[in-house]
């Protein structure tokens, strides 16, 4: 089966699959001493991650990986492209403007951002990005140690602006994302031979958990105190995925990838929250995934077995760009082959608003 699915994704070597961020999910407690820790009174969002949660951070690199051209962005504020891989807005969009802050959440490599910007949280997030710096490093995008750098850099121009001790204090009372994870299996692990030959699958999850653990513990290192980790969507159910296989089925093996991540990841999340007494939440994209998928009127949906652009089978990034697109979005789960569509997004950020809001009630 690797060796099927690996010659069908070499369809895909220069082009990136993203995770499903901030997606429909249900956060978790994962380790609770503080009950006053996650509440409407979060100071800012900092955001790490893949196409799910970048803002347009990819627009400034030397890379293929870009959302800025129609028809992306076309329920956007103005119609604008921003960079964002789909029509309208991000999870964690709505979740800043949720939390009490603005209606986006920006890129901070965007050349206009503001000092002022900066109370409010950004996005340090790369499309095509993953835990693996391998991942990142095939098309040139951010890697994970890249925009734990930009963190720093962050909080020196946030120092500069309010002092050390009003920084530390935002950071330790920001929520950070990290959303990632996707992208180390379609565009890394099942396409390119490299860590295939030295990895089995759930050899490589063990690896990339790893590099997760080094990651939360940096952030932790840096001021962060507040997690949410996005958890792996259904991988074998992407439209993109099902065209390649050639089924109208999810696609059960890559699926069950998933589900074998996601154990690992909340398995590893109670180790974390407990030593590091830090306040981490598991955002469950699967569970509501496969819900909506089956039972799309309970979430307003009508069509999510293809996006809206183009056929909806194919088309993500630059061969979505010029297509034309399908007359209501809001009734897509995808907008390209890939990506959920902002109502989608609005579905799942509604999600975590709520389950935040519970855990602070608890």
């Amino acid at each position: 089966m690797v060796l099927i699915v690996r010659t069908l994704f070499m369809l895909l070597a220069l082009l990136a699959v993203t995770t499903m961020a901030l997606s429909e999910g249900r956060v978790i407690r994962a380790h609770q001493h503080d009950v006053q820790a996650v509440s409407k009174n979060i100071s800012c969002i900092l955001v790490f991650g893949d196409s799910s949660v970048d803002p347009g951070n990819n627009n400034h690199l030397p890379t293929i990986f870009k959302a800025n051209f129609p028809p992306y962005g076309e329920n956007f504020f103005d119609g604008i492209p921003t960079g964002r891989f789909t029509n309208g807005r991000l999870p964690t969009d709505f979740n800043a403007e949720a939390f009490g802050h603005r209606s986006t959440l920006p890129a901070f490599l965007d050349p206009h951002l503001k000092k002022e910007d900066l109370l409010h949280g950004v996005s340090f997030a790369s499309a095509g990005s993953g835990f693996d710096d391998l991942t990142a490093n095939i098309t040139n995008v951010l890697p994970v140690s890249k925009q734990i750098e930009y963190l720093m850099h962050y909080k020196l121009q946030l120092r500069m602006l309010v002092g050390k001790a009003r920084t530390e204090e935002i950071v330790r009372n920001a929520l950070f994302v990290l959303s990632m994870g996707t992208n180390d299996f379609i565009q890394n692990y099942y396409s390119k031979p490299i860590r295939s030959k030295h990895f089995s699958v759930e050899e490589y999850q063990d690896y990339l958990i790893r590099r997760m653990v080094r990651l939360v513990k940096r952030i932790h290192y840096l001021g962060a105190r507040r997690l949410v980790v996005v958890g792996l969507a259904p991988l074998g159910c992407l439209p993109l995925i099902k065209t390649l296989m050639n089924t109208s089925e999810c696609v059960d093996s890559l699926n069950k990838a998933s589900t074998s991540m996601n154990s690992k990841y909340v398995n590893q999340i109670s180790i974390l929250s407990k030593a590091l007494r830090m306040e981490i939440f598991y955002d469950d994209i699967y569970t509501v995934f496969q819900d909506a998928m089956k039972n799309p009127r309970k979430y307003g949906l009508a069509v999510t077995s293809r996006g809206c652009c183009g056929s909806g089978r194919v088309e993500f990034g630059h061969t979505c760009e010029g297509k034309r697109t399908c007359k209501d979005p809001s009734k897509y789960m995808f907008w390209d082959a890939v990506h959920p569509t902002e109502s989608m997004y609005k579905i799942i950020a509604d999600d975590v608003t709520k389950m935040l809001d519970d855990y602070m009630l608890a």
